[in-house]
């Protein structure tokens, strides 16, 4: 029996004035310049709201305050042949450390209008990353209570 495993993401919306903050990023060399939400993985061992305030910090140099849960999306990359399974938030920064080193692959990060958002499309890492904009704007949000977090 084969079995089939998600790979488990998180992403973080923030949006600041009708502004979005993305990263540009190359995912593998060679791949191409992407656009994203801060965005990643999972790590062994962190509860879903730890991951999405580790990945911003390192892929954008902001302190994230997650605020609510925006929504978990399931897509499946034709591109990499893998299914994602995200867990979107939206909040707020606080800080920011422009001298902090950003993360493997990510060339910056940046805030961006709608439009300008839209007029990259053919950039966007995955079709998740409007999604998520369209979803925010709609004024979806659940309580982060919804994630319950367990220690072994």
């Amino acid at each position: 029996m084969t079995i089939w495993k998600p790979r488990v993401t998180v992403a973080a919306v923030i949006e600041r004035a009708g502004k979005y903050l993305l990263v540009e990023e190359e995912p593998e060399p060679g791949a191409g310049l992407f656009i994203n939400q801060p965005a990643g993985h999972l790590d062994p061992g962190e509860s879903i709201i730890q991951g999405v305030i580790r990945e911003t910090l390192e892929e954008t140099a902001y302190t994230l305050v997650p605020d609510y849960v925006l929504g978990i999306y399931q897509w499946h990359s034709q591109r990499v042949n893998a299914t994602y399974l995200r867990f979107a938030f939206v909040g707020h920064v606080t800080c920011h450390d422009p001298g902090r080193i950003l993360d493997t692959g990510i060339v910056r990060a940046d805030w961006f209008d709608v439009d300008e958002i839209n007029r990259q499309s053919e950039r966007h890492r995955s079709p998740l990353v409007m999604q998520c904009i369209r979803d925010h704007q709609a004024g979806i949000r659940y309580p982060l209570s919804l994630l319950t977090h367990y220690e072994s």
